[in-house]
């Protein structure tokens, strides 16, 4: 017995080899690497570069929020874009759109034209945006959406922590010169991928037009999918809302602090969401899916409470890394539990596009009420408000079931096409038979 037992510790203790992930996918992550430079670049310059036309505060900023509005507006129409021409075609076309409202904003002669050309990058920001999130969902192998989500995220998140910096060694070259920069970068990355991404990696188009449609309804059926876009809008508020939006202005008023200390709390947010999500993707699809973003949610929403209680300057840098550390966490969950929901052999444009407008509408809406909230009643109760959204998110999770789990599927009603897609996410898993379109 115990010549047997140390044998059947070591099957026990054996891990299954990881899945290499998917050249296609990596040229993916490199484009988004690109893409979120340059749009750090223009970032930090954007409001001064409105302001040089002769507006106001308002007016400026308005800028900004022409970006996200056309994004969340234009969404719906994005995914029958990528339901009826693909995810590459789409991808591609967003990039270019996002390109020439980038030259465009360069050369704009009056404020009109600026903010009419920033909303147009915003279309082509929801094209490549939904589009990039169907190619994941198609080529990552299934063993692997929770650490393929969490590399691009990560990707994504030090490219934005780049390119403010590579701005300022630009500051020298005007106002304008950063919009170029950008526009450049973006035709960088949509070579690469029209290169490096051929249509046959995608499957024959012929075959996938002859596949079934997932609509937004029948996503809708499953109770992950609910409970992903309700932490999608919460983590939008949150996250990338009243982060960007009002820390500054706490910062400020709080603490006497000029940008220097609002500075160092996006910084140390970042940091702590870029830790996370170096092992959290692959705890992801280890683990599960819903472990991961309850944990995040909870500790994202009880960081933001404090970061609008504290007075003390050490635990509001604190705060803010946990804070960081629980949207890190959650968000390779989120990404995945969608990615599950559709499976790799369905097209799922509505069901992506809703996925995003979510996060869009928690961005767009967040600043403006929790907002309204410090000014009627105080930092406290604006970030105590939305720490609290977060964990409502999370008890949204309480009654449904693991995506990651062969056996745990939400019951849907009979006929309902979803069952059909979880069948088919589970038929990609390693020795599943292997199906044919």
């Amino acid at each position: 017995m115990s010549v047997r037992s140390p044998k059947r510790s070591s099957k026990r203790s054996a891990k299954p080899p990881r899945t290499p992930i998917p050249q296609e996918v990596k040229v993916l992550i490199a484009a988004a690497f690109a893409i979120a430079i340059g749009f750090g670049i223009v970032v930090p310059v954007l409001p001064q570069y409105a302001a040089s036309f002769d507006v106001g505060v308002a007016a400026s900023s308005a800028v900004i929020s022409a970006f996200a509005f056309c994004r969340l507006v234009f969404a719906p129409t994005g995914g029958r874009i990528l339901d009826r021409v693909g995810e590459r075609r789409t991808y591609l076309t967003g990039l270019v759109i996002v390109a020439l409202s980038s030259f465009a904003t360069a050369f704009a002669t009056s404020y009109w034209q600026l903010l009419i050309f920033r909303g147009l990058g915003g279309i082509g920001s929801t094209m490549f945006t939904v589009s990039a999130m169907g190619l994941i969902v198609r080529l990552a192998p299934v063993t692997e959406r929770g650490r393929i989500s969490g590399l691009y995220a990560t990707t994504f998140l030090l490219g934005g922590i780049l390119g403010p910096a590579l701005g300022g060694l630009l500051a020298g070259l005007g106002l304008r010169a950063p919009f170029v920069i950008y526009g450049v970068a973006i035709l960088i990355a949509a070579a690469v991928v029209y290169l490096r991404i051929s249509p046959e990696a995608l499957g024959d188009r012929s075959q996938r037009a002859a596949q079934p449609r997932m609509e937004f309804k029948e996503a809708w059926a499953f109770g992950p999918y609910r409970a992903a876009m309700v932490s999608a809008f919460a983590n939008g508020w949150t996250s990338f809302g009243i982060r960007v939006a009002l820390i500054p202005l706490l910062a400020s008023a709080v603490f006497g602090a000029g940008p220097a200390l609002s500075g160092i709390a996006l910084t140390v947010f970042a940091a702590g969401s870029a830790l996370a999500l170096t092992f959290t993707g692959r705890l992801t699809d280890q683990i599960g899916r819903k472990p991961l973003v309850v944990t995040g949610l909870l500790v994202a929403g009880a960081m933001t409470a404090v970061i609008g209680l504290t007075e003390n300057v050490a635990v509001f840098a604190v705060a803010a890394f946990l804070a960081g550390a629980g949207s890190g966490t959650l968000n390779p969950g989120l990404q995945a539990t969608v990615a599950d929901v559709i499976g790799p052999h369905r097209s799922g444009g509505q069901v992506l596009s809703r996925f995003q407008m979510s996060m869009d509408a928690g961005q767009i809406a967040g600043p403006i009420l929790a907002g309204a909230i410090v000014d009627a009643t105080g930092f406290g109760w604006a970030f105590g408000i939305s720490g609290a959204l977060l964990i409502v998110a999370a008890a949204a999770w309480i009654p449904v079931t693991d995506t990651l789990k062969r056996d745990d599927v939400d019951p849907v009603p009979t006929g309902s096409v979803p069952q059909v897609s979880q069948q088919e996410t589970r038929d990609d898993e390693p020795g599943a038979p292997n199906r044919k379109s």
